[in-house]
């Protein structure tokens, strides 16, 4: 790709009522200790990150990306990454570093992660959020972010995880008539949740684009684009297309390039009306009053992408391939793609379940299945049972998974960190580790403006030379 790309993820926690040593808010504090004090994958933080990441809260990790506590679940962000592969690794590599820990713990067969958006007990959402840096220079004019929400809520008829019902109560539902059928199954796990198309907070006012300006790199030439849309995807096809898919219509923007008139009246609604349609006809209502379908706003970005930007490069010619082909077969009969779509492998497993068991979507056993599906544990996780069987696409291999455990990307900044958190972990002395920086007890620290660049030199001057004879280091 042509930038830098991250995914947080947060984890839901599943324990059996039979576990009398903690409940679900209990095991993930347990699992992060384990991860830095007796597994020693990380730094742990020795200082106050927030008002809400007191010390010991989290910490970076070997690959240089991190981990800690978020309200209750563990958060998981990669490293920076450009390759769009090295993307998918590191968020599997995720996956694999919890579930290492419960095995490790010895309480796998009773405590799980589950890599999803929602709570069908208590109506909660945990996100799946997206970084993408950008040119600073770009301009988000009206009509290039009534082009790039139109995109985003569209993209979900490829990148959604899918769902059993809906939330209940649905926050900020503006037009109760619209919806008074019930709602067996849709395709996106946040759209209930999104209830602002562009909005500063995250917490209370989930939007589809946060608007925060903090580029966690040099101010003057990024910006980052910090997305709370996307659904945390098992299929690591779904997840190369939806971050692919994305990031060559942020190249397309920042040459001012983007389709016209295909702006939504209401962005949000559009979110839910193409989660929730059962028929998968996808409708929206575009400003102008008229509507289209979200295939149709899917093919004009692809049909951009393809005139300016195929053939540059093999890795976008990968996602362009893809995206046209997932689109053909979305449109001939969607439940084709079984194999690349997290919603349509879903929908086919419960759809199977149900009508063998005789019983409806509202049976709490669907819901159960429905949270098993995003289960990491491949005994027991139900996408896993399709992997078994043959029937997923994979993008990356198990071992290039298992490397990024413990190895961060050899082409960002990310490979200092790496440095850094694999030295001083078995130090010491006092430390600070942040995306953009490493400072050490009684030295100059080491500024990381540019993620492009790995700084493997200037770490080294950092924790290896004694102060007075360190050489000045470079901060570019």
């Amino acid at each position: 790709m042509n930038r830098i790309v991250g995914l947080e993820t947060e984890y839901g926690c599943l324990v059996s009522s039979d576990d009398r040593q903690g409940g679900p808010d209990a095991f993930p504090i347990r699992v992060k200790n384990h991860l830095f004090k007796i597994a020693r994958l990380g730094a742990i933080d020795l200082h106050y990150r927030d008002y809400e990441e007191p010390p010991g809260n989290g910490g970076f990790l070997l690959n240089g990306g991190r981990l800690y506590l978020d309200m209750g679940h563990i958060e998981y962000s990669t490293p920076e990454c450009i390759s769009l592969r090295d993307v998918v690794s590191f968020d599997h590599a995720g996956d694999r570093i919890l579930q290492n820990a419960l095995e490790s713990m010895a309480i796998a067969d009773r405590v799980s992660f589950v890599k999803n958006n929602i709570d069908h007990h208590t109506g909660a959402t945990f996100g799946c959020h997206e970084n993408y840096l950008m040119k600073r220079g770009a301009q988000f004019t009206p009509q290039v972010l009534s082009a790039l929400l139109s995109f985003l809520a569209t993209r979900q008829i490829f990148s959604g995880a899918g769902r059993v019902g809906q939330a209940n109560p649905l926050a900020f539902e503006f037009d109760h008539g619209r919806h008074d059928q019930p709602v067996h199954f849709q395709i996106s796990q946040r759209a209930d949740h999104i209830v602002n198309d562009i909005y500063q907070w995250v917490q209370f006012n989930r939007a589809i684009i946060n608007a925060r300006d903090e580029p966690l790199a040099d101010y003057r030439k990024y910006r980052r684009l910090h997305l709370l849309i996307g659904d945390s995807n098992m299929s690591e096809y779904a997840t190369a297309l939806k971050v692919g898919t994305t990031s060559l219509v942020l190249d397309l923007i920042e040459e001012g390039i983007f389709p016209k008139r295909v702006g939504l009246m209401d962005p949000v609604q559009a979110t839910r009306d193409i989660s929730r349609d059962p028929h998968y006809g996808w409708i929206v209502r575009l400003e102008n009053g008229q509507t289209r379908t979200a295939l149709e706003i899917q093919h004009s970005f692809l049909g951009l992408a393809k005139h300016y930007l195929a053939g540059m490069d093999p890795e976008n010619d990968w996602i362009i391939r893809e995206w046209e082909n997932v689109l053909a077969g979305l449109e001939c009969n969607p439940m084709s793609q079984v194999d690349k779509i997290d919603w349509v492998a879903k929908k086919w497993l419960l759809q199977t379940f149900i009508e063998q068991e005789h019983i409806g979507w509202d049976d709490p056993w669907v819901q159960s299945l429905d949270l098993e599906y995003h289960s990491i544990d491949p005994r027991r996780g139900l996408y896993f049972a399709l992997v078994d069987q043959g029937r997923t696409q994979h993008v990356v291999t198990p071992e290039r998974v298992a490397f990024c455990v413990q190895n961060p990307p050899a082409n960002t900044r990310a490979q200092a960190r790496g440095i850094a958190v694999r030295h001083l972990r078995d130090q010491s002395v006092s430390y600070i580790i942040n995306w953009d920086s490493i400072a050490v007890e009684s030295k100059d620290p080491l500024i990381m403006n540019n993620p492009f660049h790995r700084y493997q030199s200037e770490v080294a001057q950092l924790l290896f030379t004694e102060r007075d004879n360190r050489p000045h280091v470079s901060h570019a």
